[in-house]
């Protein structure tokens, strides 16, 4: 009998750590290959983590709701007839025994670079109660400082935690600790809308925001849609929304202007080969961004019919780390609220995002000089300054504007 680690795995691009929400085992329970342990929720996606060996539960490391970073210990399951790479369950006892019985100023050799990295979590808790992470000692792998190790700080109340004197701070960048009055409800934050918090922190942050719109006259291709979504999906089986077709338009845009299909990588730009357009979907309080991938190889009714899964699978929390992995682009379909203008912070480390607003019939003076009811919507582009200047993106918004203009009955192919 030999004891498995089972350790949170890679949730998604970019995804350092995942909560557990849910565990479906208990200690002392047996499992086979491939049932699932626990349910984890992430910025992107809530996933299950499966069983990879049959055997016995032992020992289960994460609590629910506590965050773990990827490459960390959440339980041990002991299995037949496979070698163990990791600790047997007598000696993970002994280790943690040990670790009680070593005095608190003791050090542990530490990897110094897996300490200075930090996630989004830690980040935000040593920031919002002013701990100097140089001087903390981490517990997580290869010396690692962790959420328990900075929440463990926070507990003892110990000198480390060191506030600086209120005075010397700016007024604008002082943080003021919100205490609520009478007949306010507290609501606890989830691991996502944490995630969520840390990951707009960090894009608003790190990424110089640029902002342009420009206004469309779609009248044409409001007309063809509603001519036709009847039969679409009597055909077809699923809703032909206009969001499809201004997918279609900033697809083959960006296959003009590849600069805005590109990331910031420090001392390079990287311009990506493929457009996966990464859509936003809302579903309770949560916002995830699955990909369309390959999207420039796809009709207008192939992008339809992924817009419905993906929106799907979102809303019932069905997502997989596929689903959300490689997005190079997103566009946002804020006109389903009934928004007119906005602007979106960018989808880290993409370059830009599309808004996509509501469609408005307005008077408007035509080109013959008489006036006329017509749909308009407006496009609205935020962009990362360091990668992309107005003139491109100017570029690329008009040849949204041109293309969305143009679709009517007599050249829109839905196949």
């Amino acid at each position: 009998m030999k004891t498995k680690k089972v350790i949170m795995p890679q949730l998604g691009e970019s995804v350092t750590e995942g909560t557990i929400n849910n565990w479906f085992v208990k200690e002392g329970e047996t499992v086979k290959k491939y049932d699932p342990l626990a349910e984890v929720l992430t910025d992107k996606v809530t996933a299950e983590i499966p069983a990879l060996f049959s055997g016995k539960i032992t020992q289960i490391i994460a609590n629910e709701g506590e965050t773990i970073p990827v490459g960390e210990l959440i339980c041990y399951i002991e299995v037949e007839d496979f070698e163990a790479d990791g600790p047997n369950l007598k000696d993970a006892r002994s280790m943690k025994e040990e670790d009680k019985s070593q005095p608190a100023t003791q050090e542990p050799m530490l990897n110094i670079e897996n300490k200075r990295r930090y996630s989004p979590a830690v980040l935000t808790l040593a920031q919002e109660h002013g701990i100097d992470l140089n001087k903390l000692n981490g517990t997580g792998k290869g010396g690692r400082i962790t959420r328990k190790d900075v929440q463990k700080v926070i507990g003892s109340g110990k000198q480390i935690i060191e506030k600086p004197d209120e005075a010397a701070i700016p007024e604008k960048e002082r943080v003021v600790e919100i205490q609520p009055a009478a007949g306010d409800i507290e609501i606890p934050l989830t691991g996502i809308r944490k995630t969520i918090a840390a990951n707009t922190v960090r894009s608003v942050q790190e990424i110089p925001h640029g902002w342009m719109m420009v206004e469309a006259d779609v009248t044409d291709l409001v007309a063809y849609r509603d001519s036709i979504k009847e039969d679409f999906k009597r055909k077809e089986g699923f809703n032909l929304t206009y969001f499809a077709f201004f997918v279609k338009a900033v697809v083959e845009s960006l296959k003009q202007f590849p600069e805005l299909n590109a990331t910031w990588g420090k001392d390079k730009i990287i311009q990506k080969k493929d457009i996966n357009i990464s859509i936003a979907v809302a579903s309770g309080n949560v916002l995830f961004t699955p990909v369309i991938k390959h999207a420039d190889e796809k009709s207008i009714k192939g992008i339809a019919k992924e817009i419905v899964e993906l929106a799907t699978k979102a809303r019932n929390g069905k997502l997989t780390r596929e689903d959300v992995e490689g997005g190079t682009f997103t566009v946002n379909n804020t006109g389903v609220f009934g928004s007119v203008q906005s602007m979106g912070i960018i989808n880290h480390p993409q370059a830009a995002i599309l808004q996509v607003e509501s469609i408005v019939k307005r008077p408007v003076v035509m080109d013959n000089g008489m006036m006329g009811p017509r749909d308009i919507i407006n496009l609205c582009l935020s962009l990362d300054h360091r990668v992309l200047d107005g003139l491109v993106c100017g570029r690329f918004l008009a040849a949204v504007k041109e293309k969305v203009e143009a679709m009517n009955a007599s050249n829109i192919s839905l196949y």
